[in-house]
């Protein structure tokens, strides 16, 4: 089947996501392994990825593990810090598959309230022909749930959509549906699977 749509996730496709490396930079890689091994840090941000008030939440953690609050609080404060650089080349091949009139959806786990904060720095998170954004659905990755919904609203399914992830399980949860996928590592092998689907050319893949 012809490729109909192009499925992008966000976080370490689009835009960098680490926090670990954040928190390297501020606090010192002792006392971020420290914290991360006392507070399920990741727990809290799909918390906020289903939908839960992003200040609620984070401040809630802080509240509850007093030892960490100064440094779980930056996870609000300085949230943008830590969702940083926006990966240009990706960026570049969302655009140039449009230019040439492919749909490009997101699918990504993000919250509501850190979504709009990332919009106001990164505006192409507004260009999307679909968004599926997990805390406006209710359900993150790799739930299938949140795959059929995406399939269930766009009107696709299986190999008329291919899908790039830089997560084994969001990959695993997508080949199980029949999708396209790609595992992504960096910009330049997307752009080479985008060029081998016949979907760009070499030149607009650059």
């Amino acid at each position: 089947m012809t490729i109909k749509a192009v499925v992008f996730d966000i976080g370490n496709v689009l835009i960098e996501w680490q926090p670990e490396r954040f928190f390297d930079s501020v606090i010192g890689g002792q006392r971020r392994r420290e914290m991360f091994a006392n507070v399920d840090l990741h727990g809290m941000n799909d918390r906020v990825d289903l939908g839960k008030n992003f200040t609620d939440t984070v401040m809630a953690t802080a509240d509850a593990n007093p030892d960490w609050a100064t440094e779980i609080r930056m996870w609000h404060d300085r949230w943008i810090d830590m969702a940083a650089p926006a990966i240009d080349h990706s960026v570049r091949l969302m655009k140039a598959l449009q230019a040439k009139g492919t749909p490009v959806f997101s699918l990504t786990n993000f919250g509501i309230q850190t979504y709009d904060i990332a919009a106001e720095v990164y505006p192409f998170l507004r260009e999307f022909d679909r968004d599926f954004i997990s805390g406006h659905m209710g359900v993150i990755k790799p739930n299938p749930q949140i795959f059929q919904m995406l399939e269930d609203e766009s009107g696709l399914s299986g190999d008329a959509l291919i899908f790039a992830d830089d997560r084994d399980d969001n990959i695993a949860a997508a080949a199980a549906r029949g999708w396209k996928t790609h595992l992504f590592r960096n910009p330049e092998g997307w752009a080479a699977r985008l060029v081998s689907e016949g979907l760009l050319t070499e030149d607009e893949a650059k």
